[in-house]
């Protein structure tokens, strides 16, 4: 049989969403919500798990800071996505279920994967009681623990942070194997809101404008905010070098959008470049 290619791979493979907010016990019911709807592979904070064990991919739990946590969690790095979609396309067709904290970063895994988008989308509130989840909120805030669905040696493997306990999971039946999840204390908090100043946006969009010999002076740069995204609008004076305007433009707009989202976060929607001044 000829190995599909990769687009023909990822076509194949049919995406659910299981969604909730940070804290309220997504993983510690993946394992659950994976067998009640047939599930092959469990996508969460970038690894791909699958009946208690890793795959493929890296937690984000375990990076040392927030940034570098949420960077993993989308994907955000080259050798990390190749290896993730390595292994999706060498088990194609499949069915996967991707864990997020809302169905905006839903959407962003599934786009960054080139996955499908999601067939069905489960919220923790369909699977867990208002007290079941209050309950979880409460245990992180007090505790600063999280749940990951895999067993404690994988764990002692993949994660740089403190290990708590473990829970075993047990059922019957003959198909049902035993599962394991591990309980963990990440180098940092996931909880709380991450904020970013304006000026330091802006000083890293100078930034990375000013890398390379084409832009010469940045006269002016405004942030428009876009919901929960961001726009740029900037006034640059330019060299043209061998290279002609509409290039350097879309050139320049490309480098922002892609290194302001690797750095922040932060989606941007729209750049718009006014060049005040060209020199040749």
């Amino acid at each position: 049989m000829t190995p599909l290619s990769e687009a023909a791979a990822l076509e194949s493979i049919e995406v659910l969403g299981f969604v909730g907010a940070a804290g309220t016990g997504k993983s510690q019911r993946a394992s659950q919500v994976a067998r009640q709807n047939g599930i092959d592979f469990v996508i969460d904070d970038g690894l791909i798990v699958s009946k208690g064990q890793i795959m493929a991919g890296r937690s984000a739990k375990s990076e040392k800071n927030l940034v570098r946590a949420i960077r993993r969690a989308l994907f955000q790095y080259d050798s990390h996505r190749r290896e993730v979609l390595d292994f999706l396309r060498s088990h194609a067709p499949c069915r996967v279920m991707v864990i997020a904290t809302s169905d905006q970063m839903l959407h962003k895994i599934a786009a960054k994967l080139g996955l499908n988008e999601p067939a069905q989308i489960i919220q923790i509130t369909e699977v867990a009681s208002e007290e079941d989840i209050n309950n979880a909120i409460k245990e992180r805030r007090e505790k600063k623990q999280h749940v990951i669905p895999v067993s404690r040696t994988q764990i002692q493997r993949n994660f740089a942070g403190k290990l708590v306990s473990q829970i075993k999971d047990l059922f019957k039946g003959k198909e049902r194997q035993d599962e394991s999840r591990t309980v963990v204390k990440p180098p940092f908090s996931f909880d709380g809101a991450v904020t970013i100043d304006e000026e330091a946006i802006i000083e890293m969009t100078k930034r990375l404008l000013v890398i390379g010999e084409h832009v010469k002076r940045v006269r002016n740069l405004d942030l428009i905010p876009d919901g929960d995204n961001l726009n740029v609008e900037l006034t640059i004076d330019i060299h043209l070098g061998d290279k002609n305007v509409l290039y350097l433009a879309r050139l320049l707009q490309k480098k922002i959008t892609l290194g302001l989202t690797f750095f922040t976060g932060i989606e941007v929607s729209k750049v718009d470049i006014h060049i005040n001044e060209v020199s040749i």
